[in-house]
């Protein structure tokens, strides 16, 4: 699955500024990382977001999101915001705040 380019430019935009980040492609996408920690990544059009248990499980209550599920099992504190929840550049900046917010909870790797 190829990551839509325009939404990493704008994840990249982001994350401008933070220091530590570093960008992997991986399950087919783009993930970018956070001291080692996965903090967003991008599959398709569609942003996935890494969060604590708690605030996952609140996000997913909002409008287009769901949960995070690759291969039939669902991956615990992650989500998925689709193209229409992060089309406006103060929601996906929110979102791309929230993952990098928990992954700098997490210690380095």
């Amino acid at each position: 699955m190829a990551f839509d380019e325009a939404l990493a430019l704008r994840v990249r935009k982001a994350l401008a500024g933070k220091s530590g980040i570093a960008e992997k492609k991986m399950f087919g996408g783009l993930a970018f990382l956070l001291k080692g920690n996965m903090c967003v990544g991008i599959l398709g059009n569609e942003l996935m977001v890494r969060l604590d248990a708690d605030h996952a499980a609140k996000a997913l209550r909002e409008k287009d999101t769901r949960v995070f599920d690759m291969t039939g099992r669902p991956m615990k504190g992650w989500i998925v915001v689709t193209a229409k929840g992060v089309a406006d550049d103060d929601a996906l900046a929110r979102w791309v705040g929230a993952g990098a917010a928990f992954a700098a909870t997490l210690p380095p790797k």
